[in-house]
């Protein structure tokens, strides 16, 4: 078994196109800079999402491929939300409070329910209970990542953590890599958030 999965992860390398290998470096250097806390985290996002879009729908991931263009939107929300306002000063890192849990959950929850009836009743998806919930956490993530939400990683990362095992279910295991690795950014992302608030007190 193991050395079945080796193998198609050799072959899966070998066959991976120069799409998919920029696709996975913007992503992986939007996570990066998102956990520096720095903007760049956005034109990176945006590049990485655009990719994304397009293979993750070959793949018949249609909520993941939705999610993406959730992403490309809420990047440029964010890029615009993130730089200097009328001020002069950017946003700051903050934690959520009980009105940004309120709409958390209803972008969870709701989000949910809409992908999964889509995914089931439209699509010829073997997974949409599964990619709607991924989907689902995710977009809470990113709007609260876009609010500057200290919160959002712990979102983005219970997103991560089911997205791993459907991606190697899909055997799109360059992408079930990135997702790890996305995972381990995240949690060194909301340390670093949860810090820069308690230095700001």
């Amino acid at each position: 078994m193991i050395t079945d999965w080796i193998t198609l992860f050799s072959e899966q390398l070998r066959n991976t196109s120069y799409l998919e290998w920029f696709a996975v470096l913007f992503s992986s250097l939007q996570v990066v800079f998102a956990q520096k806390n720095s903007i760049l985290t956005y034109p990176f996002g945006i590049l990485g999402t655009l990719l994304s879009i397009f293979l993750l729908f070959e793949v018949a991931l249609y909520a993941e491929s939705f999610l993406n263009l959730y992403y490309f939107i809420m990047s440029i929300y964010g890029w615009l939300n993130w730089s200097k306002n009328k001020t002069g000063f950017s946003l700051p890192v903050t934690h959520a409070g009980k009105q940004d849990w309120l709409y958390t959950g209803c972008i969870v929850v709701v989000g949910w329910l809409v992908l999964y009836l889509i995914l089931s009743r439209f699509t010829t998806s073997d997974v949409p209970v599964w990619d709607a919930i991924v989907s689902s956490f995710a977009w809470a993530g990113m709007w609260l990542m876009a609010k500057r939400k200290v919160e959002n990683w712990i979102l983005l990362n219970i997103s991560n953590f089911i997205a791993v095992p459907l991606l190697f279910h899909k055997e799109i295991f360059i992408y079930a890599l990135l997702t790890i690795f996305l995972f381990i950014v995240a949690c060194f992302g909301y340390f670093s958030w949860k810090k820069q608030v308690q230095l700001a007190k």
